[in-house]
C-alpha cells in the first residue's frame, strides 16, 4: 500500500449520515415549487455536484435564472431549517478522525456543500479546527472538476500518489481520478458499490470503520478491487 499522507473527505454520506436528509429536502423543494417528484434514486444520483448543477441536471427544463434560483432557495431555506438539527456522523468516523491524526495524517474535505453549509456542519460536530484544509463547491469548480483536489494538494504540498480521497459518489471517485490521486469508495453512503466499482477505486468500504482497519494495517478482509 503507498504511504499515504494526506486522507481527503466527501462530507454527505462519507462522513456524515445526511442522504435521507438531502432526499427529503430536495423533494419538499420540488412539491413548493409545483414541480414533478424525482424518485430517491435520482435524487442520489446528483449528491455530490454543487446545488446548481445537482437542480439543472433533475430539472433541466429549469433554464431561466429565476427559475433555477427559485428552486435553490427553497431548497436551501428548508435545509437550513432542517439543518438545526446536526446529521449525525457515521459510526466510528470521529474516532477515526482522531486515529488518523493521532498517526500522522493530514486531513482534508473536499464538498459539494457550501463554504456556509460545511463551516455550521463542523461547528455542530466540533470539527472546525479539526482539518488541515476545506474546499467546497461554490468556491472552487464543482465535481467531478480537479480543482479543489488540487488546490489542497498544493496547500498540503503533497503529491498526488501520496493522497487518498474518500468518496461515496461517482462525482469523487472521477475527481479522484482526475486528479491522479487513490479513491476509496463508500458503499454505505449515495450510491451501491456496483456503481462505485466501475471508477476503479482501490478499496471499497461498507462501513467508515473499514478505512481505520485497513490504513492501520490491522487484520481485515480486504475489499481492495480484483481481491475480494
Amino acid at each position: 500500500m503507498p504511504d499515504y499522507q494526506l486522507l481527503i473527505f466527501d462530507w454527505d454520506g462519507t462522513l456524515a449520515d445526511s442522504i435521507g436528509r438531502i432526499v427529503e429536502v430536495m423533494h419538499v423543494a420540488a412539491e413548493t415549487l409545483g414541480l414533478p417528484p424525482r424518485s430517491d434514486v435520482a435524487i442520489k444520483g446528483i449528491i455530490g455536484l454543487e446545488l446548481v448543477a445537482a437542480i439543472q441536471t433533475l430539472y433541466p427544463h429549469l433554464v431561466t435564472q429565476q427559475q433555477i434560483e427559485g428552486f435553490r432557495d427553497a431548497y436551501s431555506a428548508e435545509f437550513v431549517r432542517r439543518e438545526q438539527e446536526a446529521s449525525l456522523l457515521f459510526p466510528g468516523v470521529l474516532s477515526a478522525l482522531q486515529r488518523f491524526r493521532a498517526l500522522g495524517y493530514q486531513l482534508a474535505v473536499a464538498t459539494g456543500k457550501s463554504r456556509r453549509g460545511l463551516a455550521r456542519s463542523l461547528q455542530q460536530h466540533g470539527l472546525s479546527e479539526f482539518f488541515d484544509v476545506t474546499r467546497c463547491a461554490d468556491e472552487t469548480a464543482g465535481k467531478p472538476d480537479p480543482q479543489m483536489v488540487q488546490e489542497i494538494l498544493t496547500h498540503c504540498r503533497v503529491a498526488p500518489e501520496r493522497a487518498l480521497l474518500v468518496g461515496d459518489a461517482v462525482f469523487d471517485l472521477e475527481m479522484a481520478r482526475r486528479a491522479g490521486v487513490d479513491a476509496v469508495g463508500a458503499s454505505y453512503g449515495a450510491q451501491p458499490a456496483e456503481v462505485l466499482r466501475d471508477f476503479a477505486p482501490r478499496l471499497m468500504i461498507e462501513a467508515f470503520t473499514d478505512l481505520a482497519l485497513w490504513l492501520g494495517d490491522n487484520v481485515v478482509v480486504r475489499r481492495e478491487v480484483g481481491h475480494g
